[in-house]
């Protein structure tokens, strides 16, 4: 999420989605049916591109590959905060530049192959060595150096960051991670570089040691999962799933007429009066966070939108509660760029506040002389169901009302992201999903890192957020999470990303239970009964 694009493009597919009925499903939990026979049918928007899981980097991938794949770590439910065993236990080093992981009982591939320490090595060089869009979560960001991957022994392998990195612990649940069968891909064109050709096949038959195995896949409108008669673990309620590609306005049809029994897209509005009798209705706030910006390059800015005390206007302008109400209940605003739920979070900040006349003044102290701004923003994605372009109205509303001329800018989320990328766009909302829980996933909005280059903030800009971004990195223990808090903080007084929302997300249930939400693969099916 390449860091942003991998997980923004996973965050902003487009809804072209054909709604699919499968006939002859169970309504769910209450069936007599034994699992084996029993099919779970469950509605999701797809932004499928791939089930190869060092390929894959998007939220519909990571919920067919936490399927069909065990990681070495994982996290139990909805809760990222602690990492558990899965494949491995692990140990960390005291300079927490190492990570050591130990093979964590009996695991068997669906081949019938004993998981061994060797696939694991075997796996993670692949992700690294094909650079796909997940092979940064294997790489030091800010030397571009990849891990040290290396067996120890045939039950331990070492993964060695270049420098102290609290953060492996959490990268290694993430589905893309997911351990393949070597033996098996090596037959099928496997590598550990680019010369791998595995993906074609891996699109046809999975070759995991998770709950499920690949019955049928198609990227554009289902895919379909049958048991694992190999996994050592608990085993599904579900003996098949067919995971549909449907629209948001489907999927309540579908779920109020039993024929999904599980929908994962529908916003405030389509949950509204849902739930009766069978239906059940599940509200979170979402990790994913939407966020405004202001480009920092003279260049780009018009000479606007680079002046602090413009963007201290515009922090001060918009509507914080305003923005919540069009996102409905259970959203949130964030203190700063790292989501509630995670290390590190702000409550609140007073750089990031409505107050009219503050927003007034600072304008006026920034010499704006009444340009036309033009805010952009994606027409076709939304955040977690939110319009972007009831998003940017409410903010054009907010900054004009403080005196700002602003014109807004929809663009296809392709097109918008070509110039985002490109540093070309003088402002404009965006949003931003976890690669992995932790605090360090979101310094890339800083100074002359990856989203804050495409912002025009370069690094000679903000020492002081600089500074602070440094000393987050460097913490260890229990001062990790002030010292995020404290390069939040700077970021704010002094940065071109203003954070305005974290949405509610639903998922809506007909006759089943067990569907737990997670910030990094959505739900998992195989807990689903």
């Amino acid at each position: 999420m390449n860091h942003l694009p991998a997980r923004l493009a996973a965050l902003t597919a487009t809804a072209a989605a054909v709604a699919l009925i499968v006939s002859g499903c169970s309504a769910g939990g209450g069936s007599t049916q034994s699992s084996s026979s029993k099919t779970l049918v469950v509605d999701n928007t797809f932004d499928l591109k791939t089930s190869d899981p060092a390929r894959a980097f998007e939220l519909t991938g990571s919920i067919v590959d936490k399927a069909l794949y065990e990681t070495a770590l994982t996290f139990e439910g909805s809760d990222v905060t602690k990492p558990v065993p899965q494949l491995t236990t692990y140990t960390m080093s005291d300079d927490n530049k190492t990570i050591t992981l130990t093979l964590n009982g009996k695991h068997v591939f669906s081949s019938g192959n004993p998981v061994t320490i060797d696939d694991i090595v075997w796996s993670y060089k692949r992700v690294q060595g094909i650079a796909g869009n997940p092979s940064f979560l294997l790489t030091n960001l800010s030397t571009g150096k990849p891990f040290a991957i290396e067996k120890t022994s045939d039950t331990t392998m070492t993964i060695t960051d270049t420098a102290a990195n609290p953060a492996l612990p959490f990268i290694l649940p993430n589905p893309s991670l997911g351990v393949l069968d070597e033996k098996t891909l090596e037959q099928h064109g496997g590598t550990t570089d680019k010369t791998d050709s595995a993906e074609q096949y891996l699109n046809g038959t999975s070759a995991g040691s998770g709950p499920y195995e690949l019955s049928s896949y198609n990227a554009t409108s289902k895919v379909v999962f049958k048991l694992n008669p190999k996994y050592v673990g608990t085993k599904p309620a579900f003996g098949r799933v067919v995971l549909n590609n449907v629209t948001g306005p489907s999927q309540k049809t579908d779920v109020q007429g039993n024929q999904a029994q599980l929908a994962l897209n529908l916003n405030s509005q389509q949950v509204s009066g849902l739930e009766s009798g069978s239906i059940k209705v599940a509200k979170f706030t979402s990790s994913n966070l939407g966020y405004l910006w202001l480009n920092q390059n003279a260049s780009v800015s018009g000479g606007v939108t680079n002046q602090p005390d413009f963007v201290k206007a515009v922090r001060h302008a918009i509507d914080y509660k305003s923005l919540q109400t069009i996102a409905g209940t259970g959203s949130t605003q964030p203190g700063g760029m790292v989501p509630s739920q995670f290390l590190g979070s702000l409550a609140s900040d007073e750089n990031n506040t409505t107050d009219s006349a503050a927003a007034k003044s600072d304008l006026q102290s920034s010499g704006y002389k009444g340009q036309t701004i033009t805010l952009s923003y994606p027409t076709d994605a939304t955040l977690d169901g939110v319009s972007f372009a009831d998003m940017a109205q409410s903010v054009q509303s907010n900054l004009e009302s403080a005196g700002v001329k602003v014109k807004l800018n929809g663009l296809p989320i392709a097109t918008l992201l070509d110039s985002f990328r490109a540093g070309k766009l003088q402002a404009g909302l965006m949003y931003w999903g976890p690669d992995f829980p932790d605090p360090s996933d979101y310094v890339t909005f800083s100074p002359g890192e990856g989203l804050g280059l495409r912002a025009g903030w370069t690094k000679d800009m903000s020492p002081s957020v600089t500074k602070a971004k440094e000393a987050a990195i460097a913490a260890q223990g229990d001062a990790r999470a002030s010292a995020y808090e404290a390069w939040q903080k700077a970021a704010n007084a002094d940065g071109a990303f203003v954070p305005l929302l974290q949405a509610a997300r639903y998922q809506v249930t007909n006759g089943v239970s067990g569907n737990v939400p997670n910030a990094i693969w959505t739900v998992d099916l195989a807990t689903v009964e």
